[in-house]
């Protein structure tokens, strides 16, 4: 037994000479067939010369067919037609050889009923002994093995290619128990001996043979139908893999080693999201986009939805020099007739920046360039008024000198009642924004022009947290579960907005090409996740269980943190848009006409050593919701209650 089980592989030679026999074998009892099973009646000298004929074609055939090529384990549909072609080839040659022979007075001659009882017996004879061997070939594999029971989500194409990969994988050793399928003209019916049934009946499946694997190979499933069946499988203690998406597959196929565990990020999606592509395309086709920080997590994805509109060319623009080179090598394997031109600079060195605005003179320009570390802003507050404010500030003054079309500036929750440095600097980047749209609105309007006629739009975005961004938390959790954790959440009741990125950045495309000018479009994020459950998921989706197998820590609220994002401020409201997941946010104006004086006030402070203190509290004075939060910075919260926070014109 186990020196059969070591054979993985029959020599060709060997199912060639078995092909032969079988055909020979077939003939002969074609022949007892033909004379009625009565072997006085058949002439052994004429049956011997007959068995010689047919044994040259077919094996002339069968060697030209290379039937005997495949791996009889792994027989399929293809070598059945393979097998089926060379035996109607080998009949049609044998009819001409006995219609010559006949018409020639030769002795060769094969009768017509011989022939198609033949061809009759010869062909199920091949496909079943290759099946037997196959079976045979399964059964010894499996002997005294262990197998998983496994139900495969999803009646499909996918589905039927995931059950043939799984029987042809020699490593594997499993029990496929049925297909689930919500398509009711589906159901009861059966696919290759394994029955389509109900994800209601998944229950059942589990009772009555306890599963180990669900494999979801259905690509439309929705995220909630989807959360409720993962829900189910970790409940119970089952494995949930995926099929990965067609495109991966090579020649149409994928391999066991592609079947991935599932992600968070695809319990997290929500439905696919609709957006106005011809408007899109419209405006921004055979255009000149620039796109600063594109070698970020949303500058990037930015960068491959834009590649679909055909733009004449798109500007990379961002300081990081190695993921904008590995960003440049995946544009240069993507087909595409839209010039892709890196430009490596920083967005606060000003010289630099309007090199770029006079050498390309761009259309449109999305700027995604930030800071977003909230720690790590708190430590350096500096560098926060630097990149997000100033930063700002001269991309938007070159907008307007080099008369682009559309300024999209890329925002966040955070800037909802900073509680940290980060959110405060970018509340103060879209106050900029929009200071530097009302002065030009109102300068357009003293010359008689209609507003929406505007030279230039200033469009502000702001959502939530993006799935898999560098630095995600997701990111973060994951590192921690294969390195066996524990995992650090910073506190129990924390919750955040998430959104994945292609998602957000399709709803920065549309704000962008919807606006009139001024707006914050605000993103419907959906319901806040909690941080905690969101650890303790993702450990299950690892087949561990937490607080056994992998510690959940709690290690408190890190500096500038606080429990919940708000995308919208206190004294504000939204008006609803055509996209329902779009809104404008009514928010109050920043009432300071001396903004801009402010600001290069703020700029000096943050070019200063060891004026950290004094910098946050001219941010606090400009932002007055600013309040931070388990932060160095909350003495200043203290100060301004008590009028002491210093004047502007002081802070030298």
């Amino acid at each position: 037994m186990k020196m059969i089980q070591k054979i993985n592989i029959l020599p060709r030679w060997i199912i060639f000479l078995i092909d032969i026999g079988i055909c020979a074998c077939s003939l002969l009892l074609a022949f007892l067939i033909r004379n009625n099973l009565n072997f006085e009646t058949i002439s052994i000298r004429e049956l011997s010369g007959k068995l010689l004929i047919l044994t040259l074609i077919n094996a002339i055939v069968f060697i030209n067919f290379r039937t005997y090529s495949g791996i009889i384990r792994y027989t399929g549909i293809q070598d059945a037609i393979k097998i089926f072609t060379a035996l109607v080839m080998s009949t049609t040659v044998l009819f001409f050889i006995s219609l010559v022979a006949a018409n020639s007075g030769g002795s060769i001659i094969f009768s017509n009923v011989t022939l198609i009882v033949y061809a009759l017996i010869s062909f199920p004879a091949l496909i079943s002994y290759r099946v037997l061997v196959k079976f045979g070939f399964a059964y010894l594999r499996n002997y005294k093995m262990d197998r998983k029971v496994v139900v495969i989500y999803g009646a499909g194409e996918a589905g039927f290619a995931t059950k043939r990969v799984l029987e042809h994988d020699p490593k594997s050793n499993v029990q496929i128990i049925a297909f689930l399928d919500d398509n009711p003209r589906k159901l009861d019916k059966v696919v290759d001996g394994i029955k389509i049934v109900h994800p209601g009946h998944l229950t059942l499946l589990n009772r009555s043979t306890p599963i180990h694997e669900l494999i979801i190979a259905n690509f439309s499933l929705s995220p909630a139908r989807k959360n409720e069946i993962v829900d189910y499988c970790l409940d119970h203690n089952i494995k949930v893999l995926n099929v990965p998406p067609f495109e991966t597959w090579i020649n149409g196929e994928f391999s066991t080693r592609q079947l991935q565990m599932l992600k968070i990020e695809n319990l997290l999606e929500r439905d696919p999201i609709k957006i106005n592509n011809e408007a899109i395309g419209h405006q921004l086709k055979n255009k000149r986009i620039l796109v600063t920080g594109a070698a970020g997590s949303i500058g990037s994805e930015i960068v491959r939805q834009l590649l679909k509109f055909q733009p004449n060319t798109i500007v990379l623009c961002d300081q990081a020099e190695t993921p904008l080179h590995h960003l440049e090598l995946e544009l240069q394997e993507t087909i595409t007739e839209v010039i892709c031109v890196p430009f490596l600079a920083d967005v606060r060195n000003r010289d630099r920046m309007n090199d770029l605005f006079a050498q390309f003179e761009p259309h449109y320009v999305y700027h995604a360039a930030a800071y977003k570390h909230v720690p790590m802003m708190e430590v350096c507050p500096q560098e926060a008024i630097l990149t997000n404010v100033m930063g700002t500030k001269i991309i938007a003054d070159l907008s307007v000198q080099y008369k682009v079309k559309r300024f999209v500036m890329v925002s966040t929750d955070k800037a909802v009642n900073p509680t940290n440095v980060m959110g405060a600097s970018k509340r103060l980047a879209e106050a900029y924004v929009q200071h530097l749209h009302r002065i030009l609105n109102n300068q357009w309007e003293a010359l008689g022009s209609d507003a929406s006629n505007q030279p230039i739009k200033f469009i502000t975005t702001r959502f939530g947290n993006v799935l898999g961004s560098n630095g995600s938390v997701i990111i973060r959790f994951k590192e921690q579960i294969e390195k066996g954790g524990p995992v650090t959440v910073t506190h129990p009741n924390i919750t955040r907005f998430f959104m994945t990125i292609p998602e957000a950045c399709q709803l920065v495309l549309e704000a962008g090409s919807m606006g009139k000018g001024g707006e914050i479009f605000v993103f419907d994020m959906g319901k806040p996740v909690s941080i905690a459950d969101l650890a303790k998921k993702m450990i299950r989706l690892y087949g561990h269980v937490p607080g056994a197998d992998i510690d959940i820590r709690y290690t408190g609220l890190r500096p500038g943190e606080k429990l919940y994002e708000e995308l919208l401020m206190d004294s504000e409201n939204t008006l609803p848009t055509y996209h329902e997941k779009i809104m404008i946010a009514r928010i109050r104006n920043h009432q300071s006409d001396q903004l801009v004086e402010e600001l290069e006030t703020l700029f000096h402070i943050s070019r200063q050593r060891q004026a950290t203190m004094q910098l946050v509290a001219q941010m606090k004075k400009m932002v007055p919701e600013f309040l931070s939060n388990n932060s160095v910075f909350e003495s200043l919260d203290q100060q301004s209650g008590e009028g002491q926070v210093v004047p502007i014109s002081r802070i030298s």
